[in-house]
């Protein structure tokens, strides 16, 4: 546009010097030509616009919107336009309490209260994209700034209107999931109604105010000594059982022996010990008797 300008400049103005009677007014000819030179590079240079890879533009003319957007690629246009690009790749916006890792410097979690009336801090990071269709509405309603125009606003307020159906504890743990989903649908319907596509909403972390920590860390702590006693408690069982199996192995033995066993069945037994002391290098001579009966000579040598 800029030469467009600069040779039409120079155009009149070698038409106005052609009738002054100066020495440069003979050379005013060339000098048009050059302004005409000038203002045919100037169109074609305002004409030819390029887009980049995932990138669209959107035309204005004269403060006023164009519904056609330009794709990626060399596109011709009317040189009094003015194209500006918009982003339609997956972005990313975060608000996390970590310093310098959200978009924002310093604290930008977002702080909600919960069921019970306890503050949880709560780190997100919200991936989107830009619907291409819907781009000349997004600049004529909201303009370029849209991030911090609609996304943010948007994400954080609904969010607070969610948590405050679940507890401190239940965010926590047990329903984590399930206040992800939810958000995830509301966030979601809001922003496709603004010309966008929410890919998905990740929960970072959520932190606990620090009394409501400390009575989970002894609640769990107080679990696990639960879970140890429990098993000591079953390994002594298990061990009394034993013993009392072994017990009664036992005395079931000793009674078979008391009733199995007779007098003529002890001799017998008596007399195999014996051979067994007879055959031992140590023993000499042995002598089995009593009760009236003829001794049993076992004689028995050493080695």
């Amino acid at each position: 546009m800029f030469l467009i300008i600069l040779g039409l400049v120079i155009f009149f103005a070698a038409g106005a010097l052609k009738n002054l009677d100066l020495p440069i007014s003979q050379h005013s000819g060339a000098v048009r030509s050059v302004g005409l030179v000038i203002v045919v590079i100037g169109f074609l240079a305002s004409s030819v616009k390029q887009i980049d890879a995932g990138e669209i533009g959107v035309k204005s003319l004269f403060g006023k919107v164009q519904d056609d957007i330009l794709y990626s690629g060399l596109n011709m246009v009317n040189p009094l336009v003015t194209v500006n690009t918009i982003d339609v790749r997956t972005q990313n916006y975060t608000m996390s309490g970590v310093h310098n890792e959200g978009d924002q410097s310093g604290d930008d979690a977002i702080r909600v209260l919960t069921a019970d009336g306890l503050e949880v801090v709560i780190d997100l990071t919200v991936l989107y994209r830009v619907q291409s269709g819907q781009a000349p509405n997004i600049v004529r309603q909201i303009g370029y700034d849209f991030k911090n125009i609609i996304v943010r606003p948007i994400t954080r307020t609904k969010i607070r209107d969610n948590a405050v159906y679940y507890t401190a504890v239940d965010l926590y743990s047990v329903k984590r999931d399930e206040f992800q989903t939810r958000i995830f649908k509301t966030i979601e319907a809001n922003l496709k109604e603004r010309g966008f596509v929410l890919e998905q909403l990740l929960v970072r972390n959520i932190t606990l105010p620090a009394t409501v920590k400390a009575s989970i860390e002894e609640k769990i702590k107080a679990e696990q000594d639960a879970q140890k006693m429990q098993f000591v408690l079953q390994k002594e069982k298990q061990e009394a059982e034993r013993k009392r199996v072994e017990a009664q192995g036992i005395a079931d033995y000793q009674k078979i022996i008391s009733l199995g066993l007779g007098d003529k069945q002890l001799q017998y037994e008596q007399i195999q010990a014996m051979k067994s002391l007879m055959n031992s290098p140590n023993s000499k001579v042995i002598i089995m008797g009593g009760g009236g009966k003829t001794p049993i000579i076992l004689d028995g040598k050493g080695n």
